[in-house]
């Protein structure tokens, strides 16, 4: 029997002391106790003291009487901190992996090794993910699911976990994300290295102003092209060109697809949509303050450096196994036939009812990297679950099936749509309201087919965690809250799941360009298949 002595992450969360503690419990096979100061606790385990470093979330280091081991987790949160300032990279080589004493992070860090290569709304907390991997008990090898998988973070965190992570997505461009992300975690740094160079040197050189038209935008469709020319400036066009010649004789295929996404994650910045606005809006700025060369050298820098400094410091992961591929969580075990009954665990964060507008946040990166054409934009936004585009006939089909389907959604939900109805009855609002009630049922029953697919996907006491986001409406001029989470876990159990006790989640103060419409609270669900 051992004894270790564990120090819990001075700056988490209460809600992550409480998943803490729960980690711990689940690999140590016991209770912690309180140690010397709130920051420590003390469990006497027969689990290697290795095991422990290497799997858990929230805690900084383990020690016993003869060895202390910074967590693995800590040092690949500290790696961030070395190119906080820009570190030029033959330092940044030579300063990695850290000796004693790894400077530890003192805040917060998301954005560690593949984690920031994007800025996502919604995105995950990497350190949940995999705290909830272990509290759910799986082993190395273990297949980890997220049917909504946005940009990666869930399959990310499973393959650094040594599990089989699959995923799926119906934004073509968080699926191209998600891949990058992986496939980097397994990539060569020299490689990475010398195609970064390359590139910054190709889009330094002086620019040939005789060149022929613009190679890469003209393979575009002509639609595609049209609609571009409304949001950038002829110059800006131009200087992507040249950032996409550059990109395009890239020979390896990790730095080239981060070359793609740090490209992606510019676009906004260098156009004329308004840069923190969910929808698309246009906000024309004279072409002398947008430089999308600078722009993207600086995000690929960034992200180079960050990756880099992962891969020195945690090693390249050569044996990862990750699958994330397009298609609709509705049809999460069709398209995975292979998992069914056999995943482990499923942890994802499935859209608020009606509160974004998914696509067209990523609209212009997906029309300019050719990933969806502007023709199929809107047939691909009706499919996605939380649209809030609506037609007329779309509103009275989905109150008929409300009416039909009564017996498959709970009478919470009835009540919610009903309560809606009736107070925004004979008042003047608005065609966004009136549609509410439509929306929120098509919305819920999207979500019972969902959780139907995961209970399909599930192994015999498998566990799913949804990280659930409540929202709120004016019905009849009076705040109406939509408590999402309490009416999930109410389809849940409609579908057989054991309910266990959900964790309410202190909303973090978001640092992505879309924190004005963060959600007021979060939950997450545990929902257990029965054995």
């Amino acid at each position: 029997m051992n004894s270790y002595n564990c120090k819990i992450k001075d700056y988490i969360q209460p809600f992550e002391r409480k998943l803490a503690l729960k980690e711990l419990s689940t690999i140590s096979g016991v209770s912690p106790s309180a140690g010397a100061n709130q920051s420590n606790f003390i469990v006497e385990t027969n689990i290697r003291l290795g095991t422990l470093a290497e799997r858990l979330a929230y805690w900084e280091s383990i020690s016993s009487q003869s060895s202390s081991r910074v967590t693995i987790q800590s040092q690949r949160e500290a790696s961030i901190n070395a190119v906080r300032n820009g570190i030029d990279l033959e330092t940044l080589k030579k300063i990695l992996p850290f000796s004693d004493p790894i400077p530890l992070p003192n805040r917060r860090c998301l954005r560690y090794g593949t984690h920031g290569i994007h800025e996502y709304r919604g995105k995950f907390f990497p350190q949940l993910v995999r705290s909830l991997i272990n509290i759910a008990g799986a082993s190395k090898k273990a297949i980890v699911a997220d049917p909504m998988s946005g940009s990666g973070t869930t399959i990310v965190e499973a393959a650094l976990m040594g599990c089989h992570g699959i995923g799926l997505d119906m934004n073509p461009l968080s699926v191209f994300i998600g891949n990058t992300k992986c496939e980097l975690l397994k990539s060569d740094p020299s490689k990475i290295k010398s195609s970064y160079l390359k590139v910054r040197e190709s889009v330094l050189a002086p620019e040939d102003r005789k060149k022929s038209p613009l190679n890469y935008f003209s393979t575009l469709s002509a639609e595609d092209q049209e609609y571009l020319k409304n949001w950038f400036s002829d110059d800006v066009l131009n200087g992507l060109d040249d950032i996409v010649k550059a990109i395009s004789d890239v020979k390896y295929k990790p730095a080239k697809n981060l070359m793609w996404v740090s490209l992606s994650n510019v676009l906004r910045t260098v156009s004329w949509q308004k840069d923190d606005d969910l929808r698309v809006r246009k906000e024309v700025r004279l072409d002398k303050e947008i430089d999308p060369k600078l722009e993207f050298l600086e995000e690929l820098g960034r992200s180079v450096r960050a990756i880099l400094a992962f891969l020195y410091q945690n090693g390249s992961e050569t044996d990862i196994k990750y699958d994330i591929v397009d298609g609709d969580a509705r049809q999460f075990s069709s398209v995975w036939k292979e998992f069914r009954n056999k995943v482990d665990v499923v942890i994802t964060s499935p859209p608020y009812a009606t509160a974004l507008p998914y696509l067209d946040t990523d609209r212009l990166s997906l029309i300019y990297l050719g990933l969806l054409k502007r023709q199929e934009h809107r047939a691909h936004d009706h499919k996605m679950i939380g649209n809030r585009e609506i037609s007329e006939k779309l509103r009275k089909d989905y109150l008929v099936q409300l009416s039909v389907g009564k017996s498959e959604l709970p009478k919470s939900v009835h009540e919610l749509i009903k309560k809606i109805e009736s107070k925004n009855e004979g008042t003047d609002a608005g065609f966004r309201r009136r549609n509410l009630p439509a929306l929120l049922a098509k919305y819920f029953f999207d979500m019972r087919a969902v959780l139907s697919e995961v209970y399909s996907a599930l192994k015999p006491g498998g566990t799913a965690f949804f990280v659930v986001g409540n929202n709120h409406t004016i019905a009849g001029g009076q705040r109406v809250d939509i408590l999402t989470a309490n009416l999930l876990e109410d389809i849940a159990g409609m579908l057989n799941f054991e309910i266990q006790d959900s964790i309410s989640m202190e909303m973090l103060i978001s640092r992505d360009i879309f924190k004005k419409n963060a959600s007021e609270s979060e939950k997450i669900l545990v929902l257990k298949k029965p054995r």
